[in-house]
């Protein structure tokens, strides 16, 4: 536990600052406010909330009544390096998500969305050189990275070894280092990682396609009587190149009454899989040149692809060890939706020289494909150096299709409707502050209308003491 001795001399004056201050009860208030957040945005400003029909000012708030006159807001980052707290929150959501259209019987998903057949797939960009790899102990085969088979000990066209004998720690910087760089096409590598999203887009255009032809339908009546549903998440091999995590379900045609209805046509689980490894395989994009120097190519995903059929008995995955349960797939899912690019560099001890280098090219790369005008408002390439630090990769790293399940918007509206009735219930039924809610720009009813005026004042606690304070009730609070 963080203590004042521990703080630099000027931060724990701050602190004591703060500890002594005749508004530390509203400021614990603001810290618990914003979910112990790390970087809370700033603001500061007023609102008012207003009938519309009569005029009445129903409730007022200005940031001017809190402490250092200043308006504290969540961050709301994904990313668990940078914000724990909000970044455990969207995992959690993430979670509900994917969980509810999986098994179903939460978040106003029926329960018999489970008797939908639903498919969980893993796809993988495909090799651009021999790299160091950990291979997971109980697998079948050897442990050991690469080993030496064929003719043996035959070197690269730079005098390196292809082989490597050793047995990889899962945590040794060595994994995902190519064996030889001058031998890793790291131009292609690039070029897949911008193309990846529109691989995605076109798999689930190429899944309906191959749905309609095994139901021996055209594209048009297949969608009226069965409809595919996904949710996906992207995450960084050690290499760093990004591969896609999606749960794929089939749903009939919805309509207001039954938005989740059964496939109006029966396709098994076990068909629903093989349809979903012929789209991946099948499907391609052509790249364009990144400059007058070079070629043209044609893009797909990796030959690693795998999809196993999702079943809701727990009993059933045991005996068969095949099929995945629901639970565990959405836990597994919601993981890699907190994590980037640089929380990969951060997992490993040392340097990563592979992952540097790949965030230098993106940007020499970009200045090339602006060289030759192919990074304009029309260009294949239009903001590629903005993504560096993503090592290119532009989409995004968790999405779903429109009717999968509930959204983000809905988790999120339904929390602070919770925050809403529990202080009221408080403040012994009385309607609370705007400022009390953490949301000072949410409607509290159809019936109102809030109309503010609000800046922004900066990111993160006000001062280094602040984060302090912040931080230590943040570990007491996941003590407690």
């Amino acid at each position: 536990m963080l203590t004042l001795q521990d703080l630099s001399p000027s931060t724990r004056v701050q602190a004591i600052e703060r500890l002594t201050s005749p508004d530390l009860g509203r400021w614990l208030t603001q810290v618990q406010q914003v979910g112990r957040c790390t970087n809370p945005i700033r603001v500061v400003g007023s609102s008012e909330t207003i009938d519309p029909a009569t005029g009445v000012v129903l409730r007022s708030y200005s940031s001017a009544s809190e402490p250092d006159g200043i308006t504290y807001l969540r961050c709301g980052n994904r990313r668990r390096a940078v914000c724990e707290s909000c970044s455990h929150q969207y995992q959690g959501d993430v979670y509900h998500v994917i969980m509810a259209g999986a098994a179903g019987g939460m978040k106003n998903v029926p329960a018999d969305v489970a008797d939908h057949p639903l498919v969980f797939a893993t796809l993988t960009a495909p090799s651009f050189g021999p790299v160091h790899a950990a291979k997971k102990p109980g697998r079948r085969g050897t442990q050991r990275c690469r080993p030496r088979s064929g003719d043996g000990r035959k070197l690269c066209p730079h005098g390196r070894p292809t082989w490597c004998m050793a047995v990889h720690d899962h945590d040794d910087t060595l994994v995902g280092q190519p064996l030889c760089r001058e031998c890793y096409d790291y131009l292609g590598h690039l070029v897949w990682q911008w193309y990846a999203p529109e691989l995605w887009r076109r798999f689930t255009i190429a899944l309906g396609r191959a749905l309609a032809r095994h139901l021996n339908l055209s594209e048009t009546a297949c969608r009226r009587l069965v409809r595919v549903q996904f949710a996906k998440v992207a995450e960084f091999q050690r290499r760093g190149v990004i591969h896609f995590h999606a749960l794929i379900r089939l749903d009939g045609q919805p309509t207001e009454t039954d938005p989740f209805p059964p496939p109006a046509r029966t396709v098994s689980a076990s068909e629903l899989v093989d349809l979903v490894l012929q789209a991946a395989g099948d499907v391609s994009c052509e790249a364009s040149p990144v400059d007058v120097h070079d070629v043209g190519r044609v893009l797909s995903f990796g030959r690693q692809l795998d999809a196993r059929a999702v079943h809701g008995d727990a009993d059933r995955e045991a005996a068969t060890g095949v099929e995945l349960h629901p639970e565990t797939v959405a836990a597994y899912v919601a993981k890699y939706a907190t994590k980037a690019a640089a929380d990969l560099a951060d997992s490993q001890a040392g340097p990563n020289p592979h992952l540097a280098r790949l965030k230098r090219l993106v940007r020499r790369t970009a200045l090339r494909a602006g060289c030759a005008g192919l990074t304009g408002p029309d260009g294949p390439y239009k903001g590629w150096g903005r993504w560096a630090d993503m090592l290119g990769f532009r989409g995004h790293f968790a999405s779903k299709s429109r009717r999968y399940s509930t959204t983000l918007g809905r988790l999120r509206q339904a929390r602070r409707d919770h925050v809403r009735a529990r202080l009221n219930k408080l403040h012994g039924g009385e309607p609370v502050r705007v400022g009390d809610d953490a949301d000072l720009a949410e409607l509290e009813a159809d019936s109102t209308l809030v109309v503010g005026s609000w800046r922004f004042a900066g990111i993160g606690w006000l001062t280094a003491g602040d984060a302090a304070l912040a931080a230590a009730s943040a570990a007491r609070a996941r003590d407690d």
